[in-house]
């Protein structure tokens, strides 16, 4: 997980610059570098490029195709800090559909720890500056979209390649994506070119290690460290965006931090008992 981070705060850093292009385009080449790995990758080891779980694959490829047109399109209202730490609130929402779908338990303390986090999205929202409700929304529904493809893959489990996960994604997003982007199209420059390619290859490495992560680890446990990209997000967008962050920001920002790494610890805990 720790490396799927590292990876996605990369690729978020590069859209943020390419902004001033629309979201469908950006989620179109987003899918093509990923794809450049992934369908290769699947013919070369003959994987079964279907899978065996159609309706699951599917429905955790609309979900992505949903979670990333919708954070890319709240970069446009947000700081890229902001965005990516409001975006994580996306265990809570894993946590809950697994309390419901997979059976998974949420002690009381647990519960707690989530109300701490959205408390610091509702001080993120109501004190940390000009927060535009469209980019709340955009990123919050990118949120809970992301809380759906947590629970679909981990019901999934080990049943199918993370190589045939990910690629189901991907096409979705490259059709989607690629219709879509028909009406706005933009010529890039040659780095806009080399920017809009590197999407998919940091994405692709994100979206492998998250997805192997997500098979291998309890979704309570695995999911929260992805807000180890919210402290890489906001240097980021201090250094190269110049963009500014108010103390009521950071202290929303760190309630989230807090609410969901202490819930790591407490899981580790229980683990070892």
């Amino acid at each position: 997980m720790i490396f799927s981070v590292m990876a996605f705060a990369i690729m978020n850093a590069f859209v943020k610059y390419l902004t001033s292009f629309n979201v469908y385009q950006i989620v179109f080449f987003r899918s093509i570098g990923t794809l450049a790995f992934t369908v290769p990758l699947i013919l070369k080891n003959k994987i079964p490029i279907l899978g065996t779980h159609k309706k699951l694959l599917f429905l955790r490829g609309v979900a992505g195709v949903i979670s990333l047109t919708c954070f890319f399109q709240s970069l446009n209202y947000l700081a890229v800090g902001t965005a990516v730490s409001l975006r994580y609130t996306s265990p809570i929402f894993a946590a809950i559909f697994a309390m419901f779908f997979l059976k998974e338990k949420i002690k009381p303390m647990q519960w707690l720890l989530f109300v701490v986090a959205f408390i610091g999205v509702i001080i993120i929202k109501g004190f940390g500056g000009e927060v535009k409700t469209a980019g709340l929304l955009f990123v919050l529904f990118s949120a809970i979209s992301l809380g759906v493809i947590f629970i679909v893959i981990r019901k999934i489990g080990d049943k199918e390649h993370p190589l045939v996960i990910i690629n189901y994604f991907m096409v979705l997003a490259f059709v989607f994506g690629g219709l879509m982007s028909i009406k706005y199209w933009e010529t890039p420059t040659l780095i806009d070119w080399i920017l809009f390619l590197s999407l998919g290859v940091f994405g692709y490495v994100g979206q492998l290690y998250m997805t192997k992560a997500i098979q291998l680890g309890e979704t309570n446990v695995v999911a929260p460290l992805k807000y180890l990209e919210v402290v890489f997000m906001i240097i980021v967008g201090a250094v190269w965006f110049k963009e500014e962050y108010t103390l009521w920001t950071l202290l929303g920002i760190a309630l989230i931090l807090l609410g969901l790494v202490y819930n790591i610890y407490l899981k580790n805990k229980t683990n070892k008992n």
